[in-house]
């Protein structure tokens, strides 16, 4: 991974230049109705047609349908990518069309839209802030914080940050149960209840309506591997894109939001088809510092800014190193693993 050029001066100058490339990115806001409205017509209709061409194949053999489930959970990671640019007001010029579109998602990727709106919102405003933790983000602690911790507590954040946990029991828990309560936001009134409970509710009666059609052993049988592959897959690119060596972590009055959006971000730089299914989500570090522009542009800023290309960049395969990456270490400044912050005390 490499960064700008500006990223080797001083702090100041830095964040100057993040701010700058804010100012440019901005003339790619502008979404296209008609371009959002095929986007969305190519993942629906396939998401729709594989799933049920699953159900159909069940009697020929589960070996034949879940392929076909799992193919349709790219789809669903797709169509949560259209969620969280409609969340972001960037995927229709009408905000209307945008949360009720984000609204209508949210049924089938058990996300209420209102309430992620608001939290990832948080995130946004607060990513790399070491003083900001805690709310839309990837639990993180310092080396400090980690040895300040009980035993229980260091085992407890040990077992949070397995990869067994983070993206396999965590993702199931996030989507299945977390998210059928307003969590982080219960003291704040009654709207993040009726986000998350009309979304309950819509939820029961689109599963109750295919139980009634395909009946329940088939529902589970199909559905549950778009479920969790599909969670599965979004929490890795959630934690890919913040999670690497040279992220950017700091404590609030050294803070900067363009600096933490622009070095703090990853460029996960994906296969052309896996881009394509994760609609250019890992062009982060651009979404970060401008998330007003929808995910079909995203790639024309590259194009026309190759010197983007290298900041934070990350292939396919350094994102699998980026696992065993757990603990900020504030005199090095990168993510480190539990075995380095165990060396560095010595």
């Amino acid at each position: 991974m490499s960064t700008l050029p500006e990223a080797a001066g001083p702090r100041a100058q830095v964040a100057k230049a993040a701010r700058a490339w804010a100012q440019i990115l901005a003339s790619y806001r502008q979404p296209s109705n008609s371009r959002s409205i095929f986007e969305i017509a190519v993942t629906v209709v396939p998401l729709v047609a594989l799933w049920a061409l699953a159900w159909a194949t069940l009697d020929i053999g589960y070996w034949l349908a879940l392929p076909l489930a799992f193919a349709a959970g790219a789809f669903m990671v797709r169509l949560f990518a259209i969620q969280h640019d409609c969340g972001h007001g960037a995927f229709f010029r009408q905000r209307s069309a945008n949360d009720w579109i984000g609204r209508i998602a949210s049924v089938l990727t058990l996300t209420p839209y209102d309430v992620w709106r608001r939290t990832h919102a948080t995130h946004h405003a607060s990513t790399g802030n070491l003083d900001k933790r805690g709310l839309g983000d990837v639990d993180t602690l310092t080396v400090e914080e980690y040895r300040a911790r009980s035993m229980w507590g260091r085992l407890r954040y040990r077992l949070y940050r397995h990869p067994l946990v983070m993206f396999g029991l965590g993702p199931a828990y996030l989507f299945i149960v977390q998210h059928r309560l307003p969590v982080g936001l219960m003291r704040d009134g009654w709207r993040p209840w009726v986000s998350t409970m009309t979304n309950n509710l819509a939820i029961v009666l689109v599963a109750g309506l295919l139980i009634w059609l395909v009946g329940i052993k088939a529902f589970l049988l199909i559905h549950l591997p778009v479920l969790l592959l599909s969670a599965s897959v979004g929490v890795w690119l959630f934690f890919v894109q913040h999670q690497f060596e040279h992220t950017k972590w700091d404590n609030d009055p050294d803070w900067n939001l363009h600096e933490a959006a622009l070095h703090g971000s990853s460029h996960y730089d994906l296969p052309a088809f896996l881009r394509w299914f994760t609609a250019n989500i890992g062009i982060h570090h651009v979404h970060h510092l401008s998330s007003r522009i929808p995910y079909y542009r995203l790639p024309h800023v590259l194009r026309d800014h190759p010197e983007l290309r290298d900041v934070g960049r990350l292939t396919l395969l350094q994102s699998f190193r980026c696992v065993r990456l757990v603990l900020w270490d504030e005199t090095q400044r990168r993510l480190v693993s539990f075995r380095e912050a165990r060396a560095s005390r010595v």
